[in-house]
Parts: structure tokens; sequence; C-alpha cells
């Protein structure tokens, strides 16, 4: 009970603090994001600093961590497609579709190229971990496209490519991850009819449908409620974390992903809901994420595995900084001819620097970590992650105001002699 109020009060702290200055850090902390805040907070009052609190004092450390960050990860994903325009994938079918097959499995074989050539581990381990740290964090990719600071300095095309894609990936690396521990846990002629049925056909398909179901289901619900007076504003308020939560469970009870049934969901409920309502549960959603952001970066640093890391030596840092730039910048270049929303290769740079590594890939850590027991997975994808939360966190608010200041010295002027900068703006 001791380590309970502890938390309640550093972490309940840190979230208080971090809110009421949320504006302050993003525009003028440049060597500070919340989540690293929160990461930090956890170092020192875990066993690493001042051993306050222990995660295996309450429970399993990997269930514990497993489950709250496949929890933040269902809201993130809700509240990424509730920021996307209506009917964004519909009206940029290619453009998602080359970021989101041919981009993810070029950055899955990059990562796990690097693991294998870096560490010398056996194959699958490795395009297991290059699988694991593939998908854009929509929780830390929220951090850098949302606020005052991202819509006066990112074109509103390029927030949009980055919220969807962080959204859709982190479900759509499912079979990424499960295709390489099949293949670590059954015979050759099992794996290929285990990932076809169970991994893609189920896992992904049934997650679409049923999350696009639900979430068009709820959303025409809401629509009606408000046309006839049925809804009330405390109800109103609830209708998306409800609807995560819900499609989350449901959705994991059938066998399948709920993390891309709770994405589904949430596009198909923004394209069904009235825009006003629309609006404000987007508000709760991103409150209730913060809610849970913080809580799962604090449980991240009391159990970041500093010994495992040491042990990798140099090793682990050369793989960390050769994932962070060659895992995602080289696939945006090659591919921005055929995505309308990078216009140029500073697009492409900052669409590729910013893909961080997060939250997502810590739930399938631990996931591997529960199925296989191999402490090379966990060492290696939480160093990764742990990098790309101190990195992107020290250069998002820097990068991001030299990426508008550049563009906005070679914005195109209009005939009349006035700025184009509707860029900032559109859907």
């Amino acid at each position: 009970m001791q380590e309970l109020n502890i938390a309640l009060v550093t972490i309940g702290g840190l979230t208080l603090v971090l809110s009421l200055v949320a504006g302050l850090i993003r525009s003028k902390v440049y060597f500070l994001s919340e989540p690293l805040a929160a990461l930090i907070l956890g170092i020192v009052i875990g066993p690493l600093g001042l051993g306050l609190i222990r995660l295996s004092d309450w429970a399993d450390p990997f269930t514990i961590l497993e489950q709250f960050a496949r929890l933040t990860v269902g809201l993130a994903v809700m509240g990424a497609a509730l920021r996307l325009p209506q009917r964004y994938f519909r009206k940029h079918t290619r453009s998602m579709a080359v970021v989101l097959v041919p981009g993810m499995i070029g950055m899955w074989l990059v990562s796990g190229g690097l693991v294998y050539l870096i560490l010398d581990v056996p194959l699958w381990i490795a395009l297991l971990i290059g699988a694991i740290v593939t998908p854009t964090d929509p929780v830390l990719a929220g951090t850098i496209v949302t606020g005052h600071t991202a819509a006066q300095y990112i074109p509103a095309p390029i927030r949009n490519l980055l919220t969807g894609e962080s959204g859709a990936n982190d479900g759509l690396a499912y079979p990424l991850v499960f295709f390489p521990l099949l293949v670590l846990q059954y015979p050759p002629q099992r794996v290929l009819s285990e990932w076809l049925l169970s991994a893609l056909l189920w896992e992904v398909g049934a997650a679409v449908f049923v999350g696009a179901v639900v979430g068009a289901a709820a959303g025409w619900i809401e629509r009606e409620s408000r046309n006839h007076d049925f809804l009330e504003e405390t109800s109103l308020l609830s209708v998306t974390v409800a609807l995560t939560f819900a499609v989350l469970g449901g959705v994991k009870l059938l066998g399948s992903d709920g993390i891309l049934a709770a994405f589904a969901a949430g596009l198909l409920f923004n394209q069904f809901a009235d825009a006003t309502d629309e609006a404000d549960e987007q508000k709760v959603q991103e409150t209730v994420l913060r809610l849970f952001t913080f809580p799962i970066f604090v449980f991240f640093g009391l159990e970041l595995p500093v010994d495992q890391w040491v042990s990798l030596g140099w090793a682990g840092i050369v793989l960390a900084a050769g994932i962070l730039l060659l895992r995602r910048i080289p696939m945006m270049v090659v591919f921005r001819q055929v995505v309308p929303s990078v216009q140029s290769d500073r697009d492409a740079l900052f669409a590729g620097w910013f893909g961080p590594i997060g939250i997502a890939a810590l739930f399938y850590a631990t996931v591997a970590h529960r199925i296989l027991g191999a402490e090379i997975i966990w060492s290696t994808a939480s160093l990764v992650i742990a990098s790309s939360v101190l990195v992107h966190g020290i250069t998002a608010t820097p990068v991001t105001k030299l990426y508008g200041n550049v563009i906005d010295r070679v914005q195109p002027e209009s005939s009349d002699g006035t700025d184009q900068s509707s860029v900032f703006t559109e859907g």
C-alpha cells in the first residue's frame, strides 16, 4: 500500500505539473518532452535510483507492462483516428498503402538486418526484434504532431500522414511480429498456414471488420441520439473512451488484434458521428490518453534492464543509432514520389526522422518475452525504445521549428503577393 501511495503522489504530481505547463515544454523547453520526463521519473524512483517502487512487488513486471501498454496504445490509436480528417484513408489510399505495406516491410528488414549484423544473433531472433521496433508509435508521434507548436510549424498534410501511419501500423505490425515468433515455435510446414489463417486473416482481417462495424454503429447511434436529443453531455464525454475499452477487450476475447480493431473503430466512428460531437470526443480522448501515457513511461523507467544494456557494449549503442537513422528515413526518401503529402526531400527527411519507437514496440516486446522468454529480445528492444524516447524527445521542438522556419522562407507567393500558407491548415 505504501508503494501505491508513492506511485500516486509521484505520477499524479508529474501529470499535474506537466499538464499545467505543457505548452511551455513543447514550445520553449527544447531538451525535455513529457514522455522523457515520465521515463526519468521512473528511473529516479525505481531500482536504478531511490528504490521506492518495484513492479515485481506488485506482480510480474512484464504482465503489468504488457497490459498497461495495450490499453495506452489502444487509446492512442483511437485518438489518432479522431484527429484525422473524415475519410482520410479513402482520399489517400495510395499513400497509406505505400507507407503501410512496402514501407513497413522495408523498415522491418532494415531493422532486423542491423540487429543480425551488429549483434550476431540468430536470423529469426533478429527479424523478430526488427518487427518489434518497426511500428511508428502513436503516443510519441502524438506529442510531436499535436499542440500549438505543431500547428504552427508542421504542414497539415505531414501531420495527417504521421498520424494516420502511426495509428494503423501498430496493429499491422502484428503479422510481422508473429511470423518470426511462429518460425521460432513451430515446424516449417505449420508456420505458413498458422500465419496466413491466424495472424493475417483473423488477427488483421477480422480485427478491421469487427472494429469498423462497431465504430460505424457507435458513430451512427451517437449522431441519431444527438438529432433526437437523446444524448446527455455527460454521456457524450465517455463514448470514445468506452468504445476503445470495449473494442480492445471484446476483440481480444475473440482472439483477434484489439489494437488494429480500435483504430478501425475510431476511423468509422469519426466518419459517422456528428462533427461537433467528434471534436469534443477527441479532446476527452487526448485527456484520458495523457492519464495513461505518464504511468506507462514511468513503469518502463522502473524496469530498464541497464545491466543487460551494458553487456551489449558498444554494439548496443551502434545498433540503436543505426535503427534510428536507417530504419525509416531511407523509406520516406525512396517513396516520396508516390506520397503526395511529402512534397520535397525536406518533407521526407522530417517525416522520416519523426517516426518514433515507443509504447507499441514496448507492447510487442513484452508479448515476445512472454512467449519465448529470451532476454536478448527485451534488452535490445528496450534499449532502442529508450533511445528513441530520449533522442526524439530532445529533438522534437528544435527540429520542428527549424523545419517550419525553412518552409516559411521557401513558401511560394501567389500572383497578388499573398503567402500560400493553406498547406498548414488543410486536411
